[in-house]
């Protein structure tokens, strides 16, 4: 259907139906956008492994009399505190540097224990990590108990993070999951987390993880049953539930011909297959199927405004003659909330 507009208008009404929906779908997205991008789902290794920043503990155990590198009478010398450096290398006694970074312990001890073999072939290690910066992560907020976990493992999920650090109260309003790695930020919705198992990819270290709510909201007005800034309680909202989020339309007050949207387009979106001005105002008629049905895919944006008609606003001239008003109200929630 055509939007109802006038030469002196900054605004122009467009009446929603199943005839035009999918056209206003097509229009550009408006409003704060959350992120939406996650990384692929990949495999670590099935055991830890040692970073930059790590300590190494080494117990070294020689039944040797004369032994270099253990002259105690109990045939053992500790070895402990040996940070690995940038370079990935630990010094030991008698050995030299020994490159251990990337290396599962195992793999390090083996190598380190070939080391040994010239100056004392009989000896046997033990070593022991203990995780360093590179090789923690951070849950920093959104939980129950905030913190830094190491890393026991390459295949530790995000979720298993998650659940280390106490897990997402239910109380956190449709909840968001950020991961911070390196210079990148990522965020998918918790729901979106839970239930692909796809998603549930595994951290690696320095890994910082974020649990927030979500911050994105449309602003209720009008004969509704709530008048507030309302938050988004799913990811996506349509017409229909954002009207069940305000408890509907008052039942004295209301007219349920003239629930209205209104929408601020950019200038640049201004075009013939676009919205005929930046200022829209999406109408609905709530009698009848055709406009109940395109309420129900009609996607409310954040930064909407929902506005319910007073029942005596019943025809088109009238409302005209107040969404002016209306956008006047809009503009001051709006600066009052910034």
């Amino acid at each position: 259907m055509k939007e109802e507009t006038a030469e002196d208008q900054n605004f122009a009404v467009m009446r929603v139906g199943r005839d035009n929906i999918a056209q206003i779908r097509s229009y550009p997205k408006v409003g704060t956008q959350q992120l939406r991008n996650w990384p692929g789902p990949h495999r670590g290794a099935d055991t830890g492994v040692i970073a930059t920043g790590d300590t190494v503990d080494l117990m070294i155990w020689d039944s040797q009399a004369n032994s270099l590198l253990t002259q105690t009478s109990n045939h053992n010398s500790n070895m402990g505190g040996l940070v690995v450096t940038e370079t990935g290398e630990i010094f030991v006694p008698y050995v030299g540097n020994v490159f251990v970074r990337g290396l599962t312990p195992t793999q390090a001890r083996t190598n380190i224990q070939k080391a040994l073999e010239p100056i004392s072939p009989t000896a046997q290690l033990q070593l022991n990590v203990k995780q360093g910066r590179l090789n923690t992560v951070d849950v920093v907020s959104g939980v129950t108990r905030p913190g830094s976990f190491p890393l026991q493992d390459r295949n530790t999920s995000v979720l298993s993070m998650i659940a280390q650090a106490g897990g997402i109260p239910a109380s956190l309003r449709n909840p968001d999951v950020r991961l911070i790695r390196g210079s990148t930020t990522y965020q998918i919705p918790a729901h979106d987390l839970l239930s692909d198992a796809s998603k549930n990819i595994p951290v690696r270290g320095n890994d910082k993880i974020i649990v927030l709510p979500d911050e994105r909201y449309f602003t209720a007005i009008g004969a509704t049953g709530n008048q507030e800034i309302v938050y988004f309680s799913k990811d996506h909202l349509t017409a229909i539930e954002a009207l069940a989020e305000i408890g509907g339309l008052a039942p004295t007050r209301a007219d349920p011909k003239g629930l209205i949207v209104l929408r601020e387009y950019p200038a640049e979106a201004v075009k013939p297959e676009g919205p005929e001005r930046s200022q829209m105002v999406f109408a609905f008629d709530m009698t009848s199927a055709d406009g109940l049905f395109a309420a129900r895919k009609f996607e409310v944006y954040p930064g909407d405004t929902v506005v319910a008609t007073e029942a005596s606003l019943t025809v088109t001239r009238n409302i005209l003659s107040t969404v002016g008003t209306l956008l006047g109200v809009v503009r001051t929630t709006s600066s009052i909330s910034d």
